[in-house]
């Protein structure tokens, strides 16, 4: 087990144990796949303990634990959402991820405070930790060389839903390489390596067998692929094959 999971294993099992002790909500910072991995494996030894997971939005990919005082059913998540727009939308730069990212993290924020980024109409949505969104708000003037405005308010007020591409097609089975061929046009033997390296997650679980059914509804992500939610079996083809559709994250 390397350090860093060690490290990330004992702070887990630390704030679990405040809010028993305590019975205060605490969290973490925002986790990406694999530290949710990590999550996951620890939080089979820590039975009966409340907890959610919240990205901020419906299909966030780095997330937070909250982990729940007994005098709560559910916690608000501690998220704001930063948005930055474009001062003269006219001569903005076509703005991406990566550029929103980078002008974050040049303010000396840790990526854990930060959790993901979302661009629309010309926009970016920055969803980050309650307490420092207001720090990302008053520093952040520009992305790139295109200044900016910022307004900060709690995420679940941010009403996007991320764009997709629908994909239909037939496969032999819901295996788990079977779907991944479908979706990213790609053949088994191309998938494969991707399963086996350890870049494939269901649910924000890893998983590094090619033969497991995907159910419909699993949010599959592939590190230099891309994300999409598996929406099913549609129908049986007569040669018993199966007609299945999935969303594919644009």
């Amino acid at each position: 087990m390397e350090k860093e999971e060690q490290l990330l294993r004992k702070r887990i099992q630390e704030l679990a144990s405040v809010c028993e002790r305590r019975d205060i909500p605490v969290h973490t910072d925002f986790l990406n796949l694999s530290e949710q991995t990590v999550f996951h494996s620890v939080i089979r030894e820590l039975a009966g303990t409340r907890y959610i997971l919240s990205g901020g939005y419906s299909m966030a990919e780095r997330k937070i634990v909250c982990f729940l005082p007994s005098y709560t059913q559910e916690e608000i998540p501690p998220i704001s959402c930063v948005e930055a727009a474009p001062l003269n939308a006219k001569f903005a730069e076509d703005l991406n991820h990566r550029d929103y990212l980078g002008a974050v993290m040049s303010l000396g924020i840790e990526r854990g405070k930060v959790g993901d980024i979302l661009i629309e109409n010309g926009k970016g949505y920055i969803f980050a930790l309650e307490e420092m969104a207001p720090y990302i708000a008053d520093q952040l003037s520009s992305v790139r060389h295109t200044p900016v405005s910022t307004r900060v308010f709690p995420a679940q007020e941010l009403n996007i839903a991320p764009r997709y591409e629908r994909m239909e097609g037939s496969i032999a089975s819901e295996r788990l390489d079977n779907v991944l061929a479908f979706v990213y046009r790609s053949s088994r033997s191309r998938i494969l390596p991707y399963i086996e390296g350890e870049k494939v997650f269901i649910n924000g679980k890893l998983t590094v067998k090619s033969s497991i059914l995907l159910k419909a509804g699993d949010v599959v992500s592939v590190r230099g692929l891309g994300k999409f939610r598996y929406e099913g079996i549609l129908n049986a083809t007569k040669k018993g094959r199966l007609f299945v559709a999935a969303d594919r994250f644009v």
